[in-house]
């Protein structure tokens, strides 16, 4: 495989977080403090801002463990190397120590994301990858004590290590993403794609099949570890799906939730409010990203497309139909999809309008929803 561009990776790195570091700072200031004060604002209240919805969980779960049933919602690899590496500096630096394991969780994701797309489409396609997926508008997730990029570094390693047939290693990972996040159990439908590809070199040895086979055994290993702690808690080794129902999440068509979006944008929302404009972030954010996938089918490798196809449908599958808006988080959700995003830069490749228009929408949209994120909005 090629080797990845380091410094420009770096660079894209270290300038998209300077960015969201000077929203922080001109943002917060202009919108909080008097004008002409002299006052200061202590270093730690721009800290405290990112720590907002999910992140004031993880957080939590990483001082005290789970106290409440709700929190077992969330997986617990994330706060669990909060409280690993951040226990000699104290708890109360556990909000930092959560961003800087997000951020260089991004990090180690730009590289292996580069790959992946390299393979996919060339140099061009890689570069541009990795910018669209740090410039998303919903890329500051990255950025808070969010475990979106410690998930993503943990499945696109995952997939790197499938394509080179490291399939141990491809299912440590594995079954550590589904320790994070409930849905790195799907990644056990693109192993056993990638083992039915390589069946030639494999199938003729019992020996080389085992040891290709087993490691497979891992991931839903990583689910299974968290659903004996749920049963020893509650008695419902589920219970992190079953409590889903406190934000309104339930089984249903995968084209319900998309219906009832459209019935809350164009009818049932009066116009400017609150719940229209999120509504059709979300909603925007998947139909862009069915989109993308319905394309990428025949452009991607067949591993990519049916992952993010079962992660769509297990999105969908369980919408939250009772609020108004039923596809809520999605905006959030689609950072996942990988194949997305390098699908977006195939296409864009021989677009350079396209590309023109990506590069100055999704930084103002970014810069937008980073702010809104930073001063308390609902942006979860």
């Amino acid at each position: 495989m090629k080797r990845p561009p380091i410094w420009d990776i770096i660079g894209l790195f270290l300038i998209t977080r300077i960015s969201l570091i000077a929203v922080t700072y001109f943002g917060y200031i202009f919108l909080t403090q008097a004008q002409y004060s002299g006052a200061p604002v202590p270093f730690s209240t721009f800290l405290q801002a990112w720590n907002n919805w999910d992140a004031t969980v993880y957080i939590r779960i990483a001082k005290v463990g789970y106290q409440s049933h709700t929190d077992l919602a969330f997986f617990p690899l994330f706060s669990l190397l909060i409280a690993i590496i951040g226990r000699p500096f104290g708890p109360d630096n556990y909000l930092a120590i959560g961003m800087i394991i997000s951020n260089v969780a991004l990090l180690g994701l730009l590289f292996v994301l580069y790959q992946l797309a390299v393979d996919s489409g060339g140099e061009l396609v890689g570069r541009r990858t990795i910018l669209y997926l740090c410039i998303f508008p919903t890329a500051f997730f990255f950025f808070s004590a969010y475990n979106e990029s410690l998930y993503i570094l943990l499945m696109t390693g995952s997939f790197l290590a499938l394509r080179k047939q490291y399939w141990w290693l491809a299912g440590l990972l594995g079954g550590l993403a589904a320790f994070t996040r409930n849905g790195g159990i799907l990644l056990m439908a693109p192993y056993l794609w990638e083992l039915w590809l390589a069946r030639e070199q494999l199938f003729h040895s019992f020996w080389k099949l085992t040891r290709a086979l087993l490691p497979i055994l891992l991931i839903p290993a990583g689910l299974a570890i968290y659903a004996y702690y749920c049963w020893s808690q509650t008695g419902n080794p589920l219970y992190f799906a079953s409590i889903q129902y406190h934000w309104s999440r339930e089984f249903s068509w995968p084209w319900a939730a998309i219906w009832q979006a459209f019935f809350e944008l164009f009818w049932n929302q009066p116009f400017g409010s609150f719940f229209q404009v999120h509504v059709l972030l979300d909603l925007s954010a998947t139909l862009g990203f069915i989109v993308l996938l319905i394309i990428g089918y025949k452009k991607l490798r067949f591993s990519y497309t049916l992952w993010a196809t079962l992660l769509m449908l297990s999105i969908l599958f369980s919408s939250s139909l009772l609020q108004h808006d039923p596809l809520i988080s999605n905006q959030r959700f689609v950072l996942e999809m990988f194949p997305g995003f390098i699908t977006l830069a195939m296409l864009s490749a021989n677009r350079p309008r396209l590309h023109e228009m990506i590069k100055w929408a999704f930084p103002i949209l970014l810069a937008t929803l980073s702010l809104l994120f930073v001063m308390g909005k609902w942006m979860v």
